[in-house]
């Protein structure tokens, strides 16, 4: 019994070479530059203090301090380990949650109200409690991460699953396929592009998770840093952090997105991204 998938198509053109060719590659480009032109110059003419508003020539000073120097990579490769960590564990546990559940209608009738129930208590909140049962060291983040970014993936995967439609489930039927083939077979590559959307939301809210956790209680990490420079008042030094953990989030969802091509091959791609 083969998948009901459609043919392999050509495959294009790296993103790479596709992305330098795109227009809207230097339109973003223009956009930023004018976006930080305009706020440059607003800082100037409005006299906005620097402590409560840096200017971008200022930040771009101080963020390429960063990147020069070993401590904060020290930093960042903590925090790295704890997204990377926390989705891992978060994303694997809602797959296969996602997928218990979109398996076993009797299981989630049972348990989704469960689930739901549980990520509405503010991860916030009980953050404090993570950091007591697991410490202030990189387990009570990589946790903290997991549990915002289970969610999205459970709630994808099973919306996947149960919209999958129901004359390929009966062609399968009409042809002798038992539960688990068409699940594995019908079921599951249908859910794939909502599984992919899980991942996009999850992984950025793993990097969300991670600076949550190092807010809470830390000894290192972007967040960490970020907490030192408020109290030295180093406002420029914060925005640093904050483009850095945004360059963080747009790397790692871009990974995402080149994943989901290599395995979601038969979808047309977008050209965003």
């Amino acid at each position: 019994m083969t998948s009901i998938i459609p043919p392999t198509p050509v495959r294009p053109v790296s993103w790479v070479a596709r992305a330098l060719r795109l227009p809207d590659l230097w339109s973003r480009i223009l956009l930023l530059g004018a976006c930080l032109a305009a706020w440059e110059a607003a800082v100037s003419v409005f006299a906005i203090p620097e402590l409560l508003l840096p200017p971008p020539s200022r930040i771009g000073a101080a963020l390429f301090s960063d990147l020069t120097s070993l401590r904060l990579l020290r930093h960042a490769g903590v925090t790295l380990t704890e997204v990377l960590g926390g989705f891992a564990l978060g994303a694997g546990a809602g797959l296969a949650l996602g997928c218990l559940l979109g398996r076993f209608d009797w299981l989630w009738r049972l348990s989704y109200p469960y689930v739901v129930a549980f990520e509405t208590v503010p991860k916030v909140a009980i953050a404090p409690l993570i950091v007591v049962w697991f410490g202030f060291g990189v387990n009570s983040k990589i946790v903290t991460s997991a549990l915002i970014c289970f969610f999205p993936v459970v709630a994808n995967t099973l919306s996947g699953l149960r919209t999958t439609p129901p004359e390929l489930v009966e062609m399968m039927t009409t042809f002798k396929a038992s539960t688990g083939q068409i699940f594995a077979k019908v079921r599951m590559p249908h859910a794939m592009p909502y599984v992919f959307a899980g991942l996009e939301i999850g992984i950025v809210m793993a990097v969300i998770g991670a600076i949550v956790g190092e807010f809470v209680g830390a000894q290192a990490g972007l967040g960490f840093m970020i907490l030192q420079r408020q109290f030295a008042m180093d406002i420029a030094g914060v925005f640093s952090i904050l483009a850095i953990l945004s360059a963080f989030g747009i790397v790692l969802n871009v990974a995402i997105r080149r994943l989901q091509y290599t395995l979601v091959f038969w979808l047309p791609r977008s050209g965003h991204g």
